[in-house]
């Protein structure tokens, strides 16, 4: 089975054929950064990070772009109240992002463009688009034409009256269309600028995407990624400015994630229920986070609570409990071993359970429910006797391997804590050769505080994270 992806353009399910063969072109809007993200904005930074990673695990080179919006409204806003720059607000909030991103297990994109260092590819396509007569300037100010663009409105499904008719738009009575959207802002006193052929000034939000996008992948990319609420009026906005100005298609296949709901409310700081992260981070670690935001489907809305993240850690635990004991068996070997067809069948099965459902449309939820299938059948397997089948734990083993390179949830190669386990456990041994009991008992008190319990076994000393 091909990899099949859902194309919010066309409404349905596609088979993934690349632009271009071998390589893939993918664009994801990033943060505006004048805070530090939230978890709505983690979602679609972990999906995203998935799928790029799962085409890359097909045999695909990625090109990954997620870029920074690092100046509008906001932002002015943010360092005006901290007595800071605009710019020294974007560094301080980048930083924080590739802080945060990376605990939370999130590639770093291919580039990482942001529109303060794009003005002269923003300016380009707005030449371009008033060239081609889709675009009109009224005092400093530049503005799309959403007339001239008959397709205007395909991304949701909806014409110019319905649109207009259900969206809030900015009032400005010199616009000839009340949709018509900024495309280039002229300067308000205190406000930074940048020259341009219609006087200083500033980029819109929505033509610095299709700038950067351009730039970094070309007219036409494969996929383009975001949350649901930027349908409208970005994507939508993104697409017309783009195909206005080069004839082409923008976007092959249009991919977004569904809400985050709190408590079965959308967060939104006006609600009150808004989280960073980092907060978040705070109180559970960035693997449950992690392996939460994959527990749905990625275009369903996802209820946020304390006991969906306490059911994760659970799972996490599990997930982690059953890596190590396959881990152990191979690194410990006992004096006899067996060949378990039912296990190698069963291996076999999960692994393709596991790639079916990653090739339907990236169907996280299901896919790890072939990986926790794969630990049942392991821990069963070794809770029989002595005689595990190694090879078949092995291929076991290189499946969760490939499993975590894809997903990022069980953190092997990465994870500290394991590192800094096997070394107090280590330790332990050594006291207890030495007859050193205070010691050995400490450390292994010291390890129980920590969630961990050991069992000590003529193979050696197993050890797995308690409630597991």
């Amino acid at each position: 089975m091909a990899f099949e992806v859902y194309n919010d353009l066309t409404n349905r399910k596609e088979p993934f054929v690349p632009l271009e063969e071998g390589k893939v072109r993918f664009y994801v809007c990033g943060p505006t950064v004048y805070d530090y993200f939230h978890i709505g904005n983690a979602r679609p930074f972990i999906v995203f990070d998935v799928m790029r990673r799962y085409l890359e695990h097909l045999g695909y080179q990625v090109t990954y772009v997620q870029n920074f919006t690092d100046i509008d409204d906001k932002m002015i806003k943010r360092a005006q109240e901290m007595g800071i720059t605009v710019k020294e607000l974007a560094d301080r909030f980048i930083e924080a992002y590739y802080q945060d991103a990376d605990a939370l297990g999130i590639r770093r994109a291919t580039v990482n463009p942001k529109a303060t260092e794009e003005i002269p590819h923003i300016i380009e396509l707005i030449e371009l688009l008033i060239q081609k007569g889709h675009a009109y300037q009224i005092d400093g100010d530049v503005y799309f034409d959403v007339m001239s663009y008959p397709p205007y409105g395909k991304l949701i499904k909806q014409d110019l009256e319905e649109l207009q008719s259900g969206a809030r738009v900015e009032v400005d009575p010199r616009k000839r269309h009340p949709l018509d959207f900024a495309l280039w802002k002229a300067q308000k006193p205190g406000e930074p600028a940048w020259d341009s052929p219609w006087g200083p000034g500033r980029p819109g939000w929505h033509i610095e995407c299709s700038a950067m996008c351009r730039h970094h992948l070309g007219d036409t990319i494969d996929f383009h990624g975001g949350g649901c609420d930027l349908v409208f009026p970005h994507h939508e906005n993104e697409i017309a400015q783009s195909e206005a100005a080069t004839g082409k298609p923008f976007v092959r296949y249009w991919v977004h994630n569904g809400y985050l709901m709190i408590d079965k409310e959308k967060m939104s700081k006006s609600l009150g229920n808004f989280m960073t992260a980092r907060d978040l981070m705070k109180r559970f670690p960035p693997l449950v986070i992690r392996l939460f935001m994959l527990s749905a489907h990625y275009r369903s809305p996802i209820n946020f609570s304390e006991e969906n993240l306490r059911q994760a850690q659970a799972a996490l635990e599990r997930l982690r409990n059953g890596w190590a004991q396959i881990r152990f068996a191979l690194d410990n070997p006992p004096p006899s071993t067996s060949e378990s067809r039912e296990l190698r069948e069963q291996i076999a099965r999960y692994r393709d359970d596991f790639h079916r459902a990653m090739d339907d449309d990236l169907n996280t939820a299901e896919a790890l429910g072939a990986v926790f299938s794969l630990i049942r059948a392991t821990n069963s397997h070794l809770s029989r006797g002595d005689s595990p089948d190694l090879a078949a734990l092995e291929e076991a083993s290189n499946f969760l391997r490939d499993v975590d390179r894809i997903m990022g949830v069980i953190g092997i190669d990465e994870d500290q804590l394991d590192r800094d386990v096997e070394a107090l456990i280590e330790e332990r041994n050594a006291a207890r050769k030495a007859r050193d009991f205070a010691k050995a008992d400490a450390i292994r008190d010291r390890l129980s505080s920590m969630g961990i319990v050991l069992e000590d076994t003529p193979q050696g000393t197993r050890w797995k994270r308690s409630g597991a």
